[in-house]
């Protein structure tokens, strides 16, 4: 029994295919976690969709910033973008099937691994957050998604503002932060102010900002965070982290970490496939 967590898909699943057969899959014995961004700008989302749906409770995915995308889109809050490759999702028969599937995919997830805690998000963690309260603040936004007001978050969902977290933020604002912080954040103050303009690697970073999982004091540091979503930062394995996006819609690679039975760092194991080029990197990667 094996748990792996793999990088941004983002549509391509043909790689995801060769990447299974590399690691010899086995839905009845081990378990795949997804870290967000399954869809769009690859060549067909609707079959990485229906494939991860066959596995049912073996593959756990988790949000990021494309998969809310889609789901704005198909609720007509958002018009496609000229890179996105969803259309034909959208017009399958079961499209309303992928959809609601996805609407019940998580924020964050926690699991136990030896002694240690291992916290996946997609994008990032707000410094001030612990473990427990990332998972609460989480929860929030997924009984929000596959509740009867998603269509009114999902038109309230987009902006930049709040850009950080305050506990007494309350209705859109509140949930706007935490969406943000768990699908978007690459860079942020030492008081944790969310800066988005930025997509290049961690050095060097905007002036007066460090990356979300560099800040002094960052509560969830005792924690392993294995996330996506930053595809110019690459593949990092430290103590504390797990970066897995290595950039297969641009070319790259599909990582997958074996996560052995502690989360030492040489417990790990990384397994990869080469990608086919979907779309040329430029902003907005």
């Amino acid at each position: 029994m094996s748990l792996y967590c793999i990088g941004d898909v983002q549509g391509c699943d043909a790689p995801l295919g060769r990447l299974l057969d590399k690691i010899d899959f086995s839905p009845s014995r081990d378990t795949l976690v997804v870290l967000g961004d399954l869809v769009n700008r690859g060549p067909d989302s609707a079959a990485v969709l229906r494939r991860l749906q066959g596995y049912g409770a073996s593959a756990r995915s988790l949000l990021g910033n494309h998969d809310l995308h889609l789901l704005g889109v198909a609720h007509g809050v958002r018009k496609g973008g000229r890179k996105d490759t969803v259309a034909d999702l959208l017009a399958a028969p079961d499209s309303e099937a992928m959809l609601e599937w996805l609407r019940h995919q998580h924020m964050a997830l926690h699991m136990q691994v030896g002694d240690g805690d291992l916290l996946m998000v997609h994008a990032g963690v707000l410094p001030q957050w612990t473990v427990g309260e990332t998972l609460a603040l989480a929860s929030e936004v997924e009984s929000v998604l596959r509740g009867p007001a998603l269509g009114d978050f999902l038109h309230e969902m987009y902006g930049n503002t709040p850009d950080h977290w305050d506990d007494a933020l309350t209705g859109h604002a509140r949930l706007r932060v935490i969406v943000n912080a768990l699908t978007r954040l690459r860079f942020c103050t030492a008081d944790g102010v969310m800066e988005f303009e930025s997509k290049d690697g961690a050095i060097p970073a905007p002036e007066g900002y460090l990356p979300w999982f560099d800040v002094p004091g960052r509560k969830t540091a005792a924690a392993t965070v294995a996330f996506g979503h930053w595809s110019t930062l690459g593949w990092l394995s430290r103590p504390d982290l797990l970066s897995t996006d290595t950039g297969c819609v641009w070319g790259g690679c599909l990582s997958a970490v074996r996560i052995g039975a502690t989360l030492d760092v040489d417990a790990r194991e990384l397994i990869q496939v080469k990608c086919e080029q979907a779309q040329k990197p430029g902003k907005g990667a």
